[in-house]
């Protein structure tokens, strides 16, 4: 895996968490723009028609504060990185 991907911090993980980061043996895509920038996303067991599908993923921080999801999808070309597609109630 991409060294500065291995930097990361891995969405969901708890903010006290001494290790938020990326675990050997577990698959990732990078999130990229919108809320969760830079975050990375545990797809391990993911189907191809799930990871096609892209995700719409919790968060208090977008445009719909607590209860909204960010949603989330493949890159064209570059199917590691997931573009910000969006906020949704």
């Amino acid at each position: 895996m991409d060294e500065q991907l291995m930097r990361g911090r891995v969405y969901g993980a708890d903010h006290d968490d001494p290790d938020p980061g990326p675990r050997p043996g577990r698959v990732y895509r990078e999130l990229v723009a919108g809320p969760l920038d830079g975050l990375l996303l545990d797809v391990t067991g993911w189907t191809e028609d799930e990871l096609a599908r892209g995700a719409g993923l919790p968060t208090e921080i977008g445009a719909h504060g607590p209860g909204g999801r960010a949603r989330y999808g493949p890159r064209p070309g570059d199917p590691r990185r997931w573009d910000w597609q969006g906020d949704t109630p």
